[in-house]
Protein backbone atom coordinates (compact mmCIF):
# COMPACT_ATOMS: atom_id res chain seq x y z
CA UNK A 1 0.00 0.00 0.00
CA UNK A 2 1.71 3.31 -1.22
CA UNK A 3 1.27 6.87 -0.09
CA UNK A 4 -0.69 7.70 -3.29
CA UNK A 5 -3.34 5.09 -2.67
CA UNK A 6 -6.60 6.60 -1.49
CA UNK A 7 -7.28 6.45 2.21
CA UNK A 8 -10.34 4.44 3.33
CA UNK A 9 -13.22 6.55 4.44
CA UNK A 10 -14.61 6.26 7.93
CA UNK A 11 -18.03 4.63 8.09
CA UNK A 12 -20.96 6.82 8.81
CA UNK A 13 -22.15 6.05 12.30
CA UNK A 14 -24.97 8.52 12.47
CA UNK A 15 -28.06 6.56 13.43
CA UNK A 16 -30.44 9.48 12.87
CA UNK A 17 -30.21 9.19 9.07
CA UNK A 18 -31.40 5.60 9.02
CA UNK A 19 -33.74 5.18 11.90
CA UNK A 20 -35.47 2.21 10.34
CA UNK A 21 -32.37 0.18 9.70
CA UNK A 22 -32.13 -2.70 12.20
CA UNK A 23 -28.37 -2.78 11.79
CA UNK A 24 -28.07 0.38 13.85
CA UNK A 25 -30.38 -0.62 16.68
CA UNK A 26 -27.44 -1.42 18.91
CA UNK A 27 -26.15 2.17 18.69
CA UNK A 28 -29.37 3.75 19.94
CA UNK A 29 -29.37 4.78 23.63
CA UNK A 30 -31.12 2.27 25.88
CA UNK A 31 -34.27 3.28 27.71
CA UNK A 32 -34.54 3.26 31.48
CA UNK A 33 -36.88 0.25 31.48
CA UNK A 34 -34.51 -1.91 29.45
CA UNK A 35 -31.38 -1.13 31.47
CA UNK A 36 -31.34 -4.46 33.27
CA UNK A 37 -31.99 -6.39 30.07
CA UNK A 38 -29.20 -4.53 28.31
CA UNK A 39 -26.89 -5.31 31.23
CA UNK A 40 -27.67 -9.02 30.98
CA UNK A 41 -27.07 -9.07 27.23
CA UNK A 42 -23.92 -6.94 27.34
CA UNK A 43 -21.61 -9.76 26.24
CA UNK A 44 -23.90 -10.54 23.32
CA UNK A 45 -24.05 -6.84 22.27
CA UNK A 46 -20.29 -6.58 22.46
CA UNK A 47 -19.96 -9.47 20.05
CA UNK A 48 -22.59 -7.94 17.80
CA UNK A 49 -20.76 -4.62 17.70
CA UNK A 50 -17.64 -6.22 16.35
CA UNK A 51 -19.44 -7.81 13.41
CA UNK A 52 -21.20 -4.71 12.00
CA UNK A 53 -18.08 -2.64 12.45
CA UNK A 54 -16.01 -5.06 10.44
CA UNK A 55 -18.61 -5.34 7.73
CA UNK A 56 -18.96 -1.59 7.50
CA UNK A 57 -15.20 -1.12 7.20
CA UNK A 58 -14.92 -3.59 4.33
CA UNK A 59 -18.07 -2.43 2.64
CA UNK A 60 -18.57 -5.84 1.10
CA UNK A 61 -22.14 -6.46 2.37
CA UNK A 62 -25.19 -4.29 2.64
CA UNK A 63 -26.05 -2.83 5.99
CA UNK A 64 -29.51 -4.30 5.97
CA UNK A 65 -28.20 -7.85 5.63
CA UNK A 66 -25.68 -7.41 8.39
CA UNK A 67 -28.16 -5.82 10.71
CA UNK A 68 -30.40 -8.86 10.85
CA UNK A 69 -27.86 -10.96 12.73
CA UNK A 70 -27.55 -9.03 15.99
CA UNK A 71 -31.31 -8.83 16.39
CA UNK A 72 -31.67 -12.58 16.17
CA UNK A 73 -28.74 -13.28 18.46
CA UNK A 74 -30.06 -10.83 21.02
CA UNK A 75 -33.38 -12.64 21.22
CA UNK A 76 -31.86 -16.09 21.59
CA UNK A 77 -29.07 -15.20 24.06
CA UNK A 78 -29.53 -17.13 27.36
CA UNK A 79 -29.85 -15.23 30.62
CA UNK A 80 -26.97 -14.69 33.05
CA UNK A 81 -26.35 -16.91 36.12
CA UNK A 82 -27.89 -14.42 38.52
CA UNK A 83 -30.95 -14.15 36.32
CA UNK A 84 -31.33 -17.91 36.08
CA UNK A 85 -31.08 -18.35 39.88
CA UNK A 86 -33.64 -15.61 40.42
CA UNK A 87 -35.98 -17.31 37.98
CA UNK A 88 -35.47 -20.69 39.68
CA UNK A 89 -36.15 -19.17 43.12
CA UNK A 90 -39.32 -17.60 41.80
CA UNK A 91 -40.49 -20.87 40.28
CA UNK A 92 -39.76 -22.95 43.44
CA UNK A 93 -42.89 -23.72 45.41
CA UNK A 94 -42.91 -22.61 49.08
CA UNK A 95 -42.62 -25.29 51.75
CA UNK A 96 -46.04 -26.27 53.11
CA UNK A 97 -46.68 -25.16 56.68
CA UNK A 98 -46.80 -27.62 59.58
CA UNK A 99 -50.37 -26.71 60.42
CA UNK A 100 -53.03 -25.85 57.95
CA UNK A 101 -53.93 -22.16 58.01
CA UNK A 102 -50.46 -20.99 59.04
CA UNK A 103 -47.66 -19.53 56.98
CA UNK A 104 -44.24 -21.25 56.54
CA UNK A 105 -42.77 -18.80 59.04
CA UNK A 106 -45.14 -20.09 61.72
CA UNK A 107 -47.50 -17.08 61.69
CA UNK A 108 -51.21 -17.65 61.28
CA UNK A 109 -52.63 -16.59 57.93
CA UNK A 110 -56.12 -15.96 59.15
CA UNK A 111 -59.23 -18.03 59.29
CA UNK A 112 -60.05 -20.35 62.16
CA UNK A 113 -57.97 -20.10 65.31
CA UNK A 114 -57.41 -23.88 65.43
CA UNK A 115 -56.81 -26.24 62.55
CA UNK A 116 -56.02 -29.90 62.12
CA UNK A 117 -52.27 -30.74 62.18
CA UNK A 118 -50.59 -32.31 59.24
CA UNK A 119 -49.76 -36.04 59.36
CA UNK A 120 -46.06 -35.30 59.86
CA UNK A 121 -46.76 -33.31 63.02
CA UNK A 122 -47.80 -36.47 64.93
CA UNK A 123 -44.18 -36.97 66.01
CA UNK A 124 -44.37 -33.78 68.05
CA UNK A 125 -47.57 -34.68 69.86
CA UNK A 126 -47.04 -35.86 73.47
CA UNK A 127 -48.39 -39.39 74.09
CA UNK A 128 -51.10 -39.97 76.68
CA UNK A 129 -50.22 -39.80 80.35
CA UNK A 130 -50.82 -43.55 80.79
CA UNK A 131 -48.29 -44.32 78.08
CA UNK A 132 -45.75 -41.93 79.61
CA UNK A 133 -46.21 -43.51 83.05
CA UNK A 134 -45.83 -47.00 81.59
CA UNK A 135 -42.60 -46.10 79.81
CA UNK A 136 -41.17 -44.46 82.93
CA UNK A 137 -42.01 -47.55 84.96
CA UNK A 138 -40.26 -49.77 82.42
CA UNK A 139 -37.16 -47.56 82.52
CA UNK A 140 -37.05 -47.65 86.31
CA UNK A 141 -37.49 -51.41 86.32
CA UNK A 142 -34.68 -51.83 83.78
CA UNK A 143 -32.43 -49.59 85.88
CA UNK A 144 -33.13 -51.63 89.01
CA UNK A 145 -32.32 -54.96 87.36
CA UNK A 146 -28.68 -55.76 88.05
CA UNK A 147 -26.43 -57.69 85.66
CA UNK A 148 -26.27 -61.45 86.17
CA UNK A 149 -22.49 -61.88 86.03
CA UNK A 150 -21.72 -59.94 89.26
CA UNK A 151 -24.29 -62.00 91.16
CA UNK A 152 -22.75 -65.24 89.90
CA UNK A 153 -19.30 -64.14 91.04
CA UNK A 154 -20.66 -63.14 94.44
CA UNK A 155 -22.25 -66.58 94.90
CA UNK A 156 -19.05 -68.31 93.82
CA UNK A 157 -17.03 -66.21 96.24
CA UNK A 158 -19.40 -67.11 99.06
CA UNK A 159 -19.10 -70.84 98.22
CA UNK A 160 -15.32 -70.81 97.82
CA UNK A 161 -14.67 -68.93 101.05
CA UNK A 162 -15.40 -71.73 103.61
CA UNK A 163 -13.54 -74.33 101.52
CA UNK A 164 -10.46 -72.12 101.29
CA UNK A 165 -10.48 -71.46 105.02
CA UNK A 166 -10.79 -75.19 105.76
CA UNK A 167 -7.90 -76.10 103.44
CA UNK A 168 -5.67 -73.42 104.94
CA UNK A 169 -6.47 -74.62 108.46
CA UNK A 170 -5.65 -78.22 107.52
CA UNK A 171 -2.37 -77.06 106.01
CA UNK A 172 -1.51 -75.26 109.26
CA UNK A 173 -2.16 -78.44 111.28
CA UNK A 174 -0.28 -80.75 108.89
CA UNK A 175 3.06 -79.17 109.75
CA UNK A 176 6.02 -79.99 111.99
CA UNK A 177 5.26 -76.88 114.06
CA UNK A 178 1.89 -78.17 115.22
CA UNK A 179 3.48 -81.57 115.80
CA UNK A 180 6.13 -80.06 118.06
CA UNK A 181 3.48 -78.08 120.00
CA UNK A 182 1.42 -81.21 120.55
CA UNK A 183 4.28 -83.41 121.72
CA UNK A 184 5.56 -80.78 124.13
CA UNK A 185 2.33 -79.43 125.56
CA UNK A 186 1.42 -80.44 129.10
CA UNK A 187 -1.08 -83.27 129.38
CA UNK A 188 -0.36 -84.89 126.06
CA UNK A 189 -0.36 -88.68 126.56
CA UNK A 190 2.99 -90.44 126.28
CA UNK A 191 3.84 -93.62 124.40
CA UNK A 192 3.49 -96.79 126.47
CA UNK A 193 5.66 -98.81 124.09
CA UNK A 194 8.95 -96.95 124.36
CA UNK A 195 8.86 -93.89 122.06
CA UNK A 196 10.32 -90.82 123.68
CA UNK A 197 9.29 -87.26 122.73
CA UNK A 198 12.38 -87.00 120.53
CA UNK A 199 11.54 -90.28 118.79
CA UNK A 200 8.01 -89.16 118.22
CA UNK A 201 9.19 -85.84 116.81
CA UNK A 202 11.62 -87.54 114.43
CA UNK A 203 9.32 -90.27 113.15
CA UNK A 204 6.25 -88.07 113.17
CA UNK A 205 8.06 -85.45 111.04
CA UNK A 206 8.72 -88.11 108.42
CA UNK A 207 5.01 -88.92 108.27
CA UNK A 208 3.97 -85.26 108.07
CA UNK A 209 6.57 -84.42 105.41
CA UNK A 210 5.43 -87.39 103.34
CA UNK A 211 1.92 -85.92 103.13
CA UNK A 212 3.13 -82.73 101.43
CA UNK A 213 6.01 -83.91 99.23
CA UNK A 214 6.07 -85.84 95.97
CA UNK A 215 7.92 -88.90 97.27
CA UNK A 216 6.55 -92.40 96.82
CA UNK A 217 5.50 -94.93 99.49
CA UNK A 218 9.11 -95.99 99.83
CA UNK A 219 9.73 -92.74 101.73
CA UNK A 220 8.01 -94.34 104.74
CA UNK A 221 8.39 -97.99 103.85
CA UNK A 222 12.18 -97.79 103.96
CA UNK A 223 12.35 -96.49 107.52
CA UNK A 224 13.61 -99.00 110.12
CA UNK A 225 13.62 -99.04 113.89
CA UNK A 226 16.75 -99.24 116.08
CA UNK A 227 16.39 -102.98 116.27
CA UNK A 228 16.35 -103.20 112.45
CA UNK A 229 12.67 -103.93 112.08
CA UNK A 230 10.51 -102.00 109.63
CA UNK A 231 9.10 -98.86 111.26
CA UNK A 232 5.80 -98.72 109.32
CA UNK A 233 3.94 -101.81 108.22
CA UNK A 234 2.75 -102.19 104.66
CA UNK A 235 -0.84 -101.52 105.72
CA UNK A 236 0.25 -98.30 107.44
CA UNK A 237 2.24 -97.20 104.39
CA UNK A 238 -0.76 -97.93 102.16
CA UNK A 239 -3.07 -95.87 104.38
CA UNK A 240 -0.60 -92.98 104.44
CA UNK A 241 -0.52 -93.10 100.64
CA UNK A 242 -4.32 -92.74 100.62
CA UNK A 243 -4.11 -89.88 103.10
CA UNK A 244 -1.49 -88.21 100.94
CA UNK A 245 -3.76 -88.43 97.90
CA UNK A 246 -6.60 -86.77 99.81
CA UNK A 247 -4.32 -84.07 101.27
CA UNK A 248 -2.66 -83.18 97.96
CA UNK A 249 -6.01 -83.13 96.19
CA UNK A 250 -7.44 -80.79 98.80
CA UNK A 251 -4.38 -78.54 98.60
CA UNK A 252 -4.66 -78.43 94.81
CA UNK A 253 -8.37 -77.67 94.97
CA UNK A 254 -7.72 -74.97 97.54
CA UNK A 255 -5.08 -73.37 95.33
CA UNK A 256 -7.44 -73.41 92.36
CA UNK A 257 -10.24 -71.86 94.41
CA UNK A 258 -7.87 -69.17 95.64
CA UNK A 259 -7.03 -68.25 92.04
CA UNK A 260 -10.71 -68.22 91.05
CA UNK A 261 -11.58 -66.15 94.10
CA UNK A 262 -8.89 -63.65 93.20
CA UNK A 263 -10.34 -63.37 89.68
CA UNK A 264 -13.83 -62.93 91.13
CA UNK A 265 -12.60 -60.22 93.48
CA UNK A 266 -10.88 -58.32 90.66
CA UNK A 267 -14.01 -58.56 88.51
CA UNK A 268 -16.33 -57.41 91.30
CA UNK A 269 -14.06 -54.48 92.15
CA UNK A 270 -14.50 -53.18 88.60
CA UNK A 271 -18.08 -54.16 87.83
CA UNK A 272 -19.95 -54.13 91.14
CA UNK A 273 -19.66 -51.53 93.86
CA UNK A 274 -19.62 -53.46 97.14
CA UNK A 275 -19.78 -56.85 95.43
CA UNK A 276 -16.64 -58.16 97.16
CA UNK A 277 -17.96 -57.16 100.55
CA UNK A 278 -21.31 -58.82 99.95
CA UNK A 279 -19.69 -62.03 98.67
CA UNK A 280 -17.32 -62.30 101.63
CA UNK A 281 -20.10 -61.44 104.06
CA UNK A 282 -22.28 -64.23 102.70
CA UNK A 283 -19.30 -66.60 102.70
CA UNK A 284 -18.51 -65.82 106.33
CA UNK A 285 -22.11 -66.57 107.31
CA UNK A 286 -22.01 -69.89 105.46
CA UNK A 287 -18.68 -70.75 107.10
CA UNK A 288 -19.93 -69.97 110.60
CA UNK A 289 -23.04 -72.09 110.07
CA UNK A 290 -21.00 -75.05 108.80
CA UNK A 291 -18.31 -74.90 111.47
CA UNK A 292 -20.81 -74.51 114.29
CA UNK A 293 -22.82 -77.47 112.99
CA UNK A 294 -19.71 -79.68 112.73
CA UNK A 295 -18.59 -78.61 116.19
CA UNK A 296 -21.95 -79.63 117.65
CA UNK A 297 -21.73 -83.05 115.99
CA UNK A 298 -18.17 -83.56 117.19
CA UNK A 299 -19.02 -82.62 120.77
CA UNK A 300 -22.07 -84.86 120.90
CA UNK A 301 -20.22 -87.94 119.62
CA UNK A 302 -16.58 -87.57 118.67
CA UNK A 303 -16.03 -91.25 117.92
CA UNK A 304 -19.00 -91.39 115.58
CA UNK A 305 -17.90 -88.18 113.90
CA UNK A 306 -14.35 -89.48 113.45
CA UNK A 307 -15.57 -92.77 112.02
CA UNK A 308 -17.96 -91.17 109.54
CA UNK A 309 -15.26 -88.77 108.42
CA UNK A 310 -12.90 -91.65 107.55
CA UNK A 311 -15.66 -93.57 105.79
CA UNK A 312 -16.16 -90.66 103.41
CA UNK A 313 -12.55 -90.64 102.16
CA UNK A 314 -11.18 -94.14 102.78
CA UNK A 315 -12.28 -97.67 102.10
CA UNK A 316 -13.53 -99.72 105.00
CA UNK A 317 -10.86 -101.72 106.80
CA UNK A 318 -7.90 -99.70 105.47
CA UNK A 319 -7.72 -97.14 108.26
CA UNK A 320 -8.04 -99.22 111.46
CA UNK A 321 -4.87 -100.28 113.36
CA UNK A 322 -3.85 -101.79 116.69
CA UNK A 323 -2.38 -99.85 119.60
CA UNK A 324 1.09 -101.31 118.94
CA UNK A 325 1.28 -99.96 115.39
CA UNK A 326 3.52 -96.94 114.75
CA UNK A 327 0.78 -94.66 113.44
CA UNK A 328 -1.27 -95.05 116.63
CA UNK A 329 1.79 -94.54 118.84
CA UNK A 330 2.74 -91.36 116.93
CA UNK A 331 -0.81 -90.02 116.48
CA UNK A 332 -3.04 -91.17 119.31
CA UNK A 333 -6.69 -90.23 119.65
CA UNK A 334 -5.92 -87.07 121.63
CA UNK A 335 -3.83 -85.81 118.75
CA UNK A 336 -6.85 -85.90 116.38
CA UNK A 337 -9.10 -84.27 118.96
CA UNK A 338 -6.62 -81.41 119.34
CA UNK A 339 -6.20 -81.18 115.56
CA UNK A 340 -9.98 -80.93 115.10
CA UNK A 341 -10.22 -78.23 117.75
CA UNK A 342 -7.42 -76.19 116.19
CA UNK A 343 -8.89 -76.51 112.68
CA UNK A 344 -12.32 -75.48 113.88
CA UNK A 345 -10.93 -72.59 115.94
CA UNK A 346 -8.86 -71.21 113.03
CA UNK A 347 -11.81 -71.38 110.62
CA UNK A 348 -14.18 -69.88 113.18
CA UNK A 349 -11.79 -67.04 113.98
CA UNK A 350 -11.17 -66.17 110.32
CA UNK A 351 -14.89 -66.29 109.51
CA UNK A 352 -15.77 -64.12 112.51
CA UNK A 353 -13.20 -61.47 111.59
CA UNK A 354 -14.48 -61.46 108.00
CA UNK A 355 -18.06 -61.23 109.23
CA UNK A 356 -17.25 -58.18 111.35
CA UNK A 357 -15.21 -56.43 108.67
CA UNK A 358 -17.87 -56.94 105.99
CA UNK A 359 -20.91 -56.16 108.10
CA UNK A 360 -23.20 -53.95 105.95
CA UNK A 361 -23.12 -50.73 107.92
CA UNK A 362 -24.59 -47.51 106.52
CA UNK A 363 -21.16 -46.18 105.64
CA UNK A 364 -20.15 -49.39 103.84
CA UNK A 365 -23.41 -49.44 101.92
CA UNK A 366 -22.86 -45.83 100.89
CA UNK A 367 -25.89 -44.55 102.78
CA UNK A 368 -23.84 -42.32 105.05
CA UNK A 369 -22.64 -40.12 102.21
CA UNK A 370 -26.13 -39.98 100.71
CA UNK A 371 -27.71 -38.98 104.04
CA UNK A 372 -25.01 -36.34 104.56
CA UNK A 373 -25.71 -34.90 101.12
CA UNK A 374 -29.44 -34.94 101.84
CA UNK A 375 -28.92 -33.16 105.16
CA UNK A 376 -26.75 -30.56 103.50
CA UNK A 377 -29.34 -30.00 100.80
CA UNK A 378 -32.07 -29.69 103.42
CA UNK A 379 -30.01 -27.16 105.36
CA UNK A 380 -29.44 -25.11 102.23
CA UNK A 381 -33.14 -25.17 101.38
CA UNK A 382 -34.08 -24.27 104.94
CA UNK A 383 -31.65 -21.36 104.93
CA UNK A 384 -33.05 -20.14 101.62
CA UNK A 385 -36.62 -20.43 102.84
CA UNK A 386 -35.97 -18.68 106.17
CA UNK A 387 -33.25 -16.01 105.76
CA UNK A 388 -34.00 -14.51 109.18
CA UNK A 389 -33.08 -17.77 110.89
CA UNK A 390 -29.84 -17.94 108.96
CA UNK A 391 -28.95 -14.37 109.93
CA UNK A 392 -29.74 -15.13 113.59
CA UNK A 393 -27.51 -18.17 113.47
CA UNK A 394 -24.73 -16.09 111.94
CA UNK A 395 -25.00 -13.51 114.72
CA UNK A 396 -24.63 -16.18 117.37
Amino acid sequence: MSDKSPKPQEPDTDVHDDPDEPAFEWMKPASSGATSAAGNSAPADAATKAQPASSASTGSQPASTTGSQPAASTGSQPESRAGRKAAEAAETEPEPPLFAGSSPAGKPTGGASHSEPLPTSALQVRPPEEEVARRNAEREQAAKVKPLAPRIFQVLLAIFFPIILLVLAVRAVASPLFLWIEYNRPGFPGDGYGFSTEDRMTYGSYAVDYLSNWAGPRYLGGLVHEDGNQLFKDSEVSHMADVKLVILSSFGAGLLLIILSFIAIMYLRKKSDGGVRRGLFAGSIVTLVIIIGLAVLAVLSWQQFFTEFHRIFFASGTWTFSLEDTLIRLFPGQFWIDAGIVIGALVFLAATVTFILTWPTRRRRGLGAKSADADETADVEAGTADPTKESATTKR
